[in-house]
């Protein structure tokens, strides 16, 4: 027999990483030679999307099949070193806590050297679901739900 969850009770998600390789290129830095501090969120933004994908959950496909979408609610980083022109870099992404209406990601850029890797910028990311005609917070639907676990 498995227990009843209530809808709005968050379950915490299985720990099923994924990392997605980034290089840095000339438009990513800032008058420092460093990565801006901005465009962090843009590495998460792709390594979220593309964690997505490798789940079978592309987005223009779930907005059109399903009327909904992701949105990012709230952001949460952490800098710790920088990164520059040309390093190669991963983005990971693993999900810490998913509900009915949002889930948290856990998020990371790290440098890839020979040696290892270093950790330079970690956060969190909070996205809900909403209904692209009114931008309504809505459930996720079940069939996502299913492909998060």
């Amino acid at each position: 027999m498995q227990p009843i969850v209530k809808p709005e009770t968050a379950q915490t998600p299985p720990a099923r990483g994924f990392d997605w390789p980034v290089r840095v290129y000339w438009e990513d830095t800032d008058a420092g030679g460093i990565v801006f501090y901005a465009n962090y969120l843009k590495f998460f933004e792709r390594g979220r999307t593309e964690w997505l994908r490798s789940l079978g959950l592309e987005q223009r496909q779930l907005r059109e099949s399903t009327g909904g979408m992701f949105v990012v609610s709230e952001a949460r980083l952490r800098y710790h070193q920088p990164a520059r022109l040309d390093d190669e870099l991963f983005v990971t992404a693993r999900p810490l806590e998913t509900g009915r209406v949002s889930m948290t990601i856990e998020q990371q850029v790290r440098l890839k050297t020979a040696a290892g890797d270093t950790l330079l910028c970690e956060g969190s990311i909070r996205i809900g679901w909403v209904d692209a005609a009114s931008m309504k917070p809505a459930r996720i639907p079940q069939s996502v739900l299913d492909a998060l676990k």
